[in-house]
């Protein structure tokens, strides 16, 4: 007989010797019926709240999942985490509470009263008076096993359970913080909150790389679109961003982007969140870049100030070593340099690079990381890349003999390009020449307008929030610091 068929087989004769009624077949209860504890209601408390001891000697009342169980002859044992925190719950209780049911991952519910435990590992335990078992699971077809770590690469096979390890419930609890803070920072700076559009008709970065939006069902008349022009999944807010800052000084956004590049890297998704800022009255790259790294200063320390315990996780078993880098970015101020400075830099290496290094090539993932190492190891501003790498809307330099944009890239250790921004082109009969060059002119009739009526000087900039995760956390993959990865031949759930 198979392990799994064994296991359904002791679970069946456990039901029939217990007294249990059909209607609890699987929400079961064991309690202690011959004493009184409901003298009150219970106080329903998170494990967060009962670990740091709230509402001690008080009858209260813990829902969550069994990270361990540990029966012995007069006594039980169980560790119960709700997501509220990365430490469990020590559950405390006789032997006579124990139950097959009570099994690694399955959902419970326990009453009892708190109180100090003996043990220094835990300041607080639960002495339990009844366990609710509200889902059961069978261990041996879980995919993840009692005491034993697993990698992230093995977690990402299943999206659908990962968030019940350790190591991933400590990573989303990070981007929950690390999102409040990029939220607290803007706030506090005086900017104002955008919600830009997700279906739109832009392509703000002019790469092709869209998702077309167009409805299906049997309703839907293929010969006739949806919208009156071709619709997409946005690829940036900074467009609609800038309609904005025609009317405030500052503003931002904060949510999902697309781009439908046919990539299998561990820096690119399909589906990622970007924060993006634009600053009016504005004629020096240095008023981004100083916001650019105020908010990664500000955003990093409130996460390890707010998430201790979740960032020692990854820092000690994940990325060892990575809470030293960490410490080593926020004490220096980032530095910058130019594009050509950072080419002198790369022609100067003894490093051999996979792609060429020539004044007017696009800097790669190897040329960026390379930058990072020389500038030591901190973040590193580039500015003043070549006119014809960069966007539309990119603000002439009008520099010569060679042909530059005022544009920035953070570049940061571990990861590459974390932010792209530039001073934005104000002046209307350079960006129109531009615009008609690239044969966009009646598409961007609009945006055109925006330099006809009450023009001012301003820029922007767009933050990978993934990839912001992946250098705070020293986390390789992309794909492990997103709930739902979205990549090329991948939408799993």
């Amino acid at each position: 007989m198979c392990q799994s068929a064994a296991f359904g087989t002791m679970l069946r004769a456990a039901a029939k010797t217990l007294s249990v009624s059909s209607t609890t077949s699987v929400s079961r209860v064991i309690s202690l019926s011959t004493r009184h504890y409901c003298e009150r209601t219970p106080t329903k408390l998170r494990v967060s709240e009962a670990v740091s001891g709230a509402e001690l000697g008080a009858n209260v009342k813990v829902q969550g999942w069994v990270r361990s169980v540990r029966p012995q002859k007069e006594n039980l044992f169980l560790h119960v985490n709700d997501g509220s925190c990365l430490q469990s719950l020590q559950i405390v209780a006789g032997s006579e509470l124990n139950d097959p049911l009570l099994t690694f991952g399955s959902a419970v519910e326990v009453t009892g009263v708190l109180r100090k435990s003996p043990h220094q590992k835990q300041p607080f335990e639960l002495e339990a008076h009844q366990i609710h078992v509200v889902g059961e699971c069978n261990p041996v077809d879980f995919p993840f096993k009692i005491k034993e770590r697993h990698g992230l690469e093995y977690i990402r096979q299943f999206p659908h359970l990962r968030c019940r390890t350790n190591a991933f419930s400590s990573l989303l609890r990070i981007r929950s913080e690390a999102t409040t803070a990029i939220h607290s920072y803007f706030k506090e700076s005086g900017f104002v909150q955008i919600h830009t559009p997700v279906i739109t008709s832009n392509d703000c970065e002019g790469a092709g790389e869209l998702f077309e939006v167009e409805p299906s069902g049997p309703d839907y008349d293929e010969d006739e679109r949806f919208f009156s022009v071709p619709a997409f999944l946005t690829v940036s807010g900074q467009l609609h961003l800038e309609v904005m800052s025609g009317a405030f000084s500052r503003v931002y956004t904060f949510g999902p982007t697309f781009r439908a590049e046919n990539s299998q890297s561990r820096r690119h998704l399909a589906e990622f969140f970007m924060v993006e800022a634009e600053v009016s009255f504005t004629q020096s790259l240095e008023d981004l870049t100083k916001v650019m790294e105020d908010m990664f200063r500000s955003a990093t320390e409130h996460v390890l100030a707010r998430c201790a315990e979740d960032v020692d996780l990854f820092h000690k078993h994940v990325t060892p070593g990575q809470r030293g880098n960490v410490d080593a970015m926020l004490k220096k101020k980032f530095p910058m340099i130019t594009y050509s400075e950072a080419i002198d830099i790369l022609n100067r290496s003894s490093q051999k690079f996979d792609f060429p290094t020539d004044w007017g090539c696009d800097l790669q993932t190897e040329h960026e990381k390379y930058l990072v190492k020389h500038c030591g190891n901190t973040p590193v501003f580039v500015t003043d890349y070549p006119y014809d790498l960069k966007p539309f809307y990119a603000r002439d330099n009008q520099d010569h003999p060679k042909h530059t944009a005022a544009a920035v890239d953070l570049l940061v250790p571990g990861v590459g390009e974390l932010c792209g921004g530039s001073l934005r082109e104000e002046r209307l009969d350079r960006l129109q020449a531009r615009l008609e060059e690239a044969g966009l002119e009646d598409t961007y009739s609009w945006y055109l307008d925006l330099r006809r009526f009450g023009s001012v000087p301003h820029g922007g900039f767009g933050l990978g929030f993934e990839r912001y995760l992946q250098c705070i956390l020293g986390v390789q993959n992309i794909k492990d610091v997103i709930p739902f990865p979205r990549f090329s031949r991948s939408c799993l759930l």
